[in-house]
């Protein structure tokens, strides 16, 4: 008894420390076609830095991945979360954001353990200081 007892207790102990991925981008979405036309940013402007963290960008990776993306607000504005999009730039688009929406907060997105399929994958990430002032920030991740 007190053998199964111990079993049960290695099984739970073990399943809570593994990390299960989640998806980010689902395979049909990744089949879908490339978003056609210029994926342009505005250029020097007073809106929200927006860095890519983790993976780096254009740099291949292995799935599943760690998502991190930190937001900077400029002079004395405060990054608006609410205003937080994530765009998987596909025909038609494909809005990531509600399945990023526990991890972005005013500091930027931390998803651990993102399922992304293989492929280049290209992500617009759009957010807004409280003044208003908004940056659009275009990212290609890359998995092997």
């Amino acid at each position: 008894m007190k053998f199964i007892q111990f079993l049960v207790s290695a099984l739970l102990i073990a399943t809570t420390q593994v990390a299960i991925a989640a998806p980010l981008i689902s395979a049909k979405e990744a089949a879908l076609p490339a978003a056609s036309g210029v994926l342009a940013t505005r250029g020097i402007s007073r809106g929200p830095s927006v860095k890519m963290v983790s993976p780096e960008a254009d740099t291949p990776v292995v799935s599943p991945i760690d998502f991190k993306v930190n937001f900077e607000a400029r002079g004395e504005g405060k990054i608006d979360s609410s205003s937080v999009r994530v765009v998987y730039m596909k025909s038609p688009f494909v809005d990531l954001t509600p399945r990023l929406k526990g991890a972005i907060s005013a500091q930027g997105i931390d998803f651990a353990k993102a399922d992304v399929p293989s492929g280049a994958h290209t992500i617009r990430v759009t957010v807004k200081d409280t003044d208003g002032r908004e940056t659009n920030s275009v990212f290609t991740l890359v998995v092997k």
